[in-house]
C-alpha cells in the first residue's frame, strides 16, 4: 500500500529555519513527481514545490522563491522541503504528494491513469 509520510514541523521564530522529509513506501518513488502543499486555515490548499523524478525541473511557488529549496533522494525514497528566512506567512500545514503513472498496469488503471498519493501533513509555525 502506498503511503507517504511527513516529518519536521514545528514552531519557529521568523526568519528561523525548519527542514521538512516526505518518506514514501509501498511504491515505486523514483518515478513518480514529488510535490510540496500547503494550507492554512480558511485558506485554499497551495502548491509550493515541485520536483521532478531524477531531481530536475523544479519548481517554487513564487512567494518561497529565493528562500525554499526542494530535494530529493531517490535512492532513500526521500523528498525533503528546506525552508529558510521563514515568515508568519508560512504557517500552515505542508503536506507531500507524489503523483505518477502507477508502478504497474494494474494500479495505473486503478488510478485511472494518474496515481495520487498524499501524507497526513505536517504544521509548521512561524512567530513574529
Amino acid at each position: 500500500q502506498a503511503q507517504l509520510e511527513e516529518s519536521g514541523g514545528g514552531l519557529v521564530q521568523a526568519g528561523g529555519s525548519l527542514r521538512l522529509s516526505c518518506e514514501g513506501s509501498g511504491f515505486m518513488f523514483s518515478i513518480y513527481t514529488l510535490r510540496w502543499f500547503r494550507q492554512a486555515p480558511g485558506k485554499e490548499r497551495e502548491l509550493v514545490a515541485t520536483i521532478g523524478t531524477n531531481g530536475e525541473g523544479s519548481t517554487l511557488l513564487d512567494a518561497v522563491k529565493g528562500r525554499f529549496t526542494i530535494f530529493r533522494n531517490n535512492a532513500k525514497a526521500t523528498a525533503d522541503l528546506q525552508m529558510n528566512d521563514l515568515k508568519p506567512e508560512d504557517t500552515a500545514v505542508y503536506l507531500c504528494n507524489a503523483r505518477g503513472p502507477g508502478t504497474d498496469k494494474q494500479e495505473h488503471y486503478r488510478c485511472g491513469g494518474v496515481c495520487d498519493y498524499w501524507g497526513q501533513g505536517t504544521q509548521v509555525t512561524v512567530s513574529s
